[in-house]
């Protein structure tokens, strides 16, 4: 499978859980975004640059700074005094894929930039709106240790992430491939793309035609509405969330090489697109409770497909 290919090829370069490049690989496919949340240092930037150059799809990455405007990610207008007319400047976010680093570092003013461009794919620029190139992906970076000078993403920003995943350290196996890979300079050479942005087009047109049933789809929504109930629960996840369930369910099964999706696909995926979107009430923020356990909770109370 051309899924196979890539995720070896990635593996070449981020020696790590294999669990986390399928994933991203299964975001890439559901046409979604992921944001990767761990401490410096374990191949965050690394894995989702690796994504990129396995793919010809082309490549922007913002560094977020206290500093940095709507206008360096968008883009703006600016007369151009040859011509006598104004034009518009398009910011890295016209990418197939955009690398935001550290992006809570940012303002909401700024983090609410990517908004408009993360869900419908379009950039509205002085009143004018513009489409971005297909595919598109943003896979976004943070520190969930350092908080001086950070401000966390609202709701609204989670919401439009497929997925919120963390790469964890690497065991003493990876870590011994990791130092021999930097010591004969592999690390350095990266990757060539093994394929094109019209592989990955056709891959996600071919996610879309795997088989959901009626009672799968059931299932999937009982465990969407399931949050909604749950106690440690302030607000539960949003239909959106619901949707990205099913469609991250889909590509999981492709990447199995099945054309029909399986209870476990949706248990699997309800994981990983399901626990930042929830919103926990104080109590439970003080108790150190976690979207991930209301996920567990739920997934043991909402029965299982035989």
């Amino acid at each position: 499978m051309k899924t196979d290919k890539l995720q070896q090829n990635i593996a070449r370069i981020y020696s790590g859980n294999e669990a986390v490049i399928k994933n991203l690989i299964i975001a890439l496919l559901a046409g979604g975004h992921v944001l990767i949340e761990d401490v410096p240092g374990v191949g965050k930037t690394t894995l989702a640059r690796t994504l990129c150059d396995s793919l010809t799809m082309d490549f922007a990455r913002v560094q977020f700074t206290p500093d940095t405007l709507p206008s360096d990610i968008l883009g703006t207008t600016v007369f151009d005094v040859k011509n006598e007319s104004f034009r518009v400047v398009k910011g890295p976010v016209f990418h197939q894929f955009l690398l935001a680093d550290e992006i809570n570092r940012t303002s909401p003013k700024t983090q609410s930039a990517l908004l408009e461009a993360m869900e419908e794919h379009q950039v509205t620029i002085d009143g004018t709106t513009y489409r971005l190139p297909e595919p598109f992906m943003v896979v976004a970076t943070q520190n969930p240790v350092e908080q001086l000078g950070t401000y966390p993403l609202p709701e609204a920003q989670l919401d439009r992430f497929l997925m919120k995943i963390s790469l964890g350290y690497p065991g003493r196996a990876e870590q011994t491939v990791l130092a021999k890979r930097f010591l004969t300079g592999e690390l350095v050479k990266g990757v060539e793309p093994v394929l094109t942005t019209e592989d990955v087009l056709k891959m996600m047109e071919e996610v879309k035609a795997v088989i959901f049933s009626d009672e799968l789809v059931e299932y999937a929504l009982q465990i969407a509405e399931a949050t909604r109930h749950e106690k440690e629960a302030g607000c539960g996840v949003s239909p959106r969330a619901s949707l990205d369930l099913l469609r991250a369910s889909q590509a999981s099964a492709y990447m199995n090489g099945r054309d029909f999706v399986t209870p476990e696909d949706i248990i699997e995926m309800s994981k990983v697109t399901l626990p930042h979107r929830i919103v926990l009430t104080t109590e439970a923020r003080i108790n150190h409770f976690t979207g991930y356990q209301v996920i567990l909770n739920v997934l043991g109370s909402v029965k299982r497909p035989k």
